[in-house]
């Protein structure tokens, strides 16, 4: 936190959400010691935040009941953070997602100070997001339901539409939601199969939550599954290159840190990845586009795919 006013108005918003907070608690969350503390409660009565202390080993500070923080008191921080998320829910792919996101827009407005609201539309009109095109549309509904799920632990009954099969009922305990790519995803333990699976949410109908109750595993990573999954389907080719380079070189390229991820190493002669692939061809037009050089470890069908596309490539500048 960045100052005293920012942290006066972070205790504020720490006592309308906790019953009853000791000195000591409040000192720890705010960084700062418990004579600071107490300064800063002494700012808020001062601005008439009734504030309640209770003296003794189980005492504390708390505010009357029924007293409610005026409404978006928002420093910079926060603003730009409720903003780029709004900006960003505009591309899920959610059907129902822009009319929602401009009534919240809207009542935002409504109740903002002017010059809350001039921050608000200056970032709105001046900043862009650009997340992958969603590849499909989804039913907000089945969304609200599978969050729900594993929101509350409850598990939920889906019919499922694997590609050339028949729509198939099955009950999951939903552990997670990704989006990816342009695509939605429920990781969770599937019930049919005995195991963990994951489902794409544009070929899930009929989604309704079951009394049935579980646990979620405390280190279910949605998206670490949902990797491990796409890379063990069935029909998948291992990959391994050997690229020639610091991995700062191809940051701008991956769009990422090679070093964030785990298909990338790096090894003495530059970075190794190891990844799979379920199109040879595409990854091959994939390397193709890499700025720096590289050395194709294996498979050999990644090799011939590159051949082709040079020899594709010269016939064209040759024309």
């Amino acid at each position: 936190m960045s100052g005293p006013t920012t942290r006066v108005l972070a205790l504020l918003e720490l006592l309308q959400a906790n019953t009853m907070l000791s000195g000591h608690e409040i000192a720890e969350r705010l960084h700062v010691d418990r004579r600071t503390v107490r300064r800063y409660i002494t700012v808020l009565e001062t601005l008439g935040v009734p504030v309640m202390t209770e003296q003794g080993r189980y005492g504390g500070y708390s505010l009357i009941p029924g007293y409610k923080l005026p409404p978006l008191m928002f420093n910079d921080e926060e603003t730009l953070a409720i903003v780029l998320g709004l900006l960003a829910a505009r591309q899920l792919g959610l059907d129902d997602a822009a009319p929602a996101i401009s009534s919240v827009e809207a009542k935002l407005e409504r109740v903002m100070p002017e010059g809350l609201k001039r921050r608000v539309r200056s970032i709105s009109e001046t900043t862009r997001i650009v997340l992958p095109q969603s590849q499909a549309r989804y039913d907000d509904k089945s969304l609200l339901v599978l969050t729900n799920g594993v929101q509350q632990e409850r598990r939920v009954s889906l019919v499922y539409q694997a590609p050339d099969r028949e729509p198939l009922p099955r009950e999951i305990d939903p552990y997670g939601l990704v989006f990816r790519r342009g695509r939605w995803y429920i990781g969770g333990y599937c019930h049919l199969r005995k195991a963990l699976r994951t489902f794409r949410l544009d070929r899930i109908s009929k989604v309704t939550l079951c009394p049935e109750v579980f646990t979620r595993p405390r280190d279910f990573d949605a998206a670490k599954h949902l990797t491990d999954s796409l890379n063990n389907l069935p029909g998948n080719s291992a990959v391994s290159v050997l690229i020639h380079c610091q991995p700062e070189e191809v940051v701008d390229f991956l769009g990422f840190h090679p070093c964030s991820v785990d298909m990338f190493r790096e090894v003495e002669n530059g970075l190794l990845m190891e990844t799979q692939t379920d199109s040879i061809d595409w990854f091959a037009r994939w390397l193709a586009m890499m700025p720096v050089d590289f050395t194709v470890l294996a498979p050999q069908l990644l090799k011939d795919a590159l051949r082709q596309q040079a020899n594709r490539l010269h016939r064209i500048a040759d024309q």
